[in-house]
């Protein structure tokens, strides 16, 4: 049997798997009410995440892949959830809305240029920024390499969310490979990747920092 017959079993699996991935940010979040405040979290994934289903729910009206809508309005609904829980507990409110603007501003921006462009090169190119953009904030944990080796530690690092990414961007590869859509597979084989080196952190360090672990 074709490889195709399973587009709906497989775009279905990858969709549930990408909304168990958004909901890892609950856990986030749970840490950050147990300990009062955001110390050691970005808000990058969550204004990021917000920008990135508008864009990729664009992306899907474009290709006419229903299929993809859900997911995206489900992403975009939980990260802003986050966002608010983030803005009450952290002590840089000001930076948390300036962040926030900045991202409506540059996301908005983008979805104005799609409705503006040509039709016979906006998807290709559409597909580039949704690529590299993607790609920025998959990425964005290993902004705290530093910290991490200089701890020792990955307690800076959200697992839960890294963990169910791995997960979501080998669904969303096989999808890709099902749709010949060269964009969603090379974004998400650098997304594996990129998972995969974060995951190895978490085998190379601890959860806790060695200073830590010795006062106790």
């Amino acid at each position: 049997m074709p490889l195709e017959d399973y587009k709906d079993i497989v775009g279905a699996a990858a969709s549930i798997v990408t909304i168990a991935q958004l909901f890892s940010g609950v856990f986030v979040c749970r840490d950050i009410i147990r300990k009062g405040n955001t110390k050691n979290v970005q808000s990058t994934p969550f204004i990021g995440g917000i920008g990135l289903s508008a864009l990729f729910f664009k992306y899907a009206d474009l290709i006419n892949d229903p299929g993809m809508y859900p997911v995206n309005v489900v992403g975009a609904l939980l990260n802003i959830g986050y966002l608010l829980c983030y803005y009450i507990y952290t002590n840089e409110k000001v930076d948390v809305i300036k962040g926030t603007l900045k991202a409506i501003l540059f996301f908005g921006s983008i979805l104005l240029y799609v409705n503006l462009e040509n039709p016979e090169v906006v998807l290709f190119r559409f597909g580039i920024i949704t690529t590299a953009l993607m790609l920025l904030l998959i990425a964005s944990p290993l902004a705290q390499l530093g910290e991490v080796i200089r701890t020792e530690s990955t307690e800076c690092l959200p697992f839960p969310m890294i963990f169910m990414g791995t997960i979501s961007a080998f669904m969303w590869l096989l999808y890709g490979i099902i749709l010949s859509d060269a964009f969603i597979q090379i974004q998400n084989l650098v997304g594996l990747l990129l998972s995969a080196i974060q995951l190895s952190l978490f085998v190379i360090y601890p959860k806790k920092p060695i200073s830590d672990k010795k006062t106790n």
